[in-house]
């Protein structure tokens, strides 16, 4: 079954904490990125998740060069998250897969930003489709010894044909209906995600801007049931 993950896309450690204590048991997943990670105190913060049974997921999009990749890796194992993404740079993979093994740390590649369409790819210099790219960016994450790959709901079913089963395929874009998709050019409601075999579904603003959260969350969580 897939799992729901919220992103605390949050200014502040403080109303990270107060957004978590409203959504209370209805989820024990969160993610940190940049923004909390270096402007709210979120290393902290993700400590004092973990240290309190809930499960973080550090969003950190890794890149340089390998020695330098392999200390930040090492470092974030060292605190207990359950995840960590990494640029899906076969080199800079193979040095995060090489620092977290033997840990509990999943290492995530990150494909295509969901922010990006073909006429984005073009002008960072692809010559690709989405679609294409996400796939031979799973199968180096696969070749690299990583946990899983970051794609947009588009792409899971092409992520998923070129894995091995276990293997994490976590979607942002996720936008249940009738919610605004903002700056996500290939998003998708979280049942469609979910048919095309996303194991992990990352939601931030349907959650963490709606007036009740925890009624959102819940309302996601069963139209992933398929309730």
């Amino acid at each position: 079954m897939a799992e729901l993950i919220v992103a605390l896309d949050l200014a502040s450690r403080a109303e990270a904490k107060r957004l978590v204590e409203r959504l209370g048991d209805e989820t024990d997943f969160y993610k940190i990125g940049y923004q909390l990670f270096y402007g709210g105190d979120g290393l902290a913060l993700g400590r004092e998740l973990m240290a309190a049974g809930k499960r973080v997921f550090f969003d950190l999009k890794l890149l340089d060069i390998p020695n330098t990749i392999s200390h930040g890796v090492a470092a974030i194992a060292g605190t207990g998250a359950t995840m960590l993404t990494v640029h899906a740079y076969p080199q800079a993979m193979r040095a995060a897969a090489e620092a977290a093994a033997g840990s509990g740390l999943t290492l995530l590649g990150v494909s295509v930003l969901t922010s990006m369409d073909t006429a984005d790819l073009a002008a960072a210099h692809y010559d690709l489709a989405p679609r294409d790219l996400v796939r031979l960016r799973a199968m180096d994450a696969m070749k690299a010894g990583m946990g899983g790959l970051v794609c947009a709901p588009a792409e899971v079913d092409a992520a998923r044909a070129a894995t091995r089963a276990g293997f994490a395929i976590v979607t942002p874009g996720i936008r249940p209906a009738g919610a605004d998709s903002g700056d996500q050019k290939r998003a998708a409601s979280p049942s469609a995600a979910i048919a095309k075999g996303a194991t992990h579904l990352v939601v931030g603003r349907p959650i963490t801007a709606a007036p009740d959260p925890k009624a959102a969350a819940k309302a996601i969580r069963a139209e992933m049931l398929g309730r």
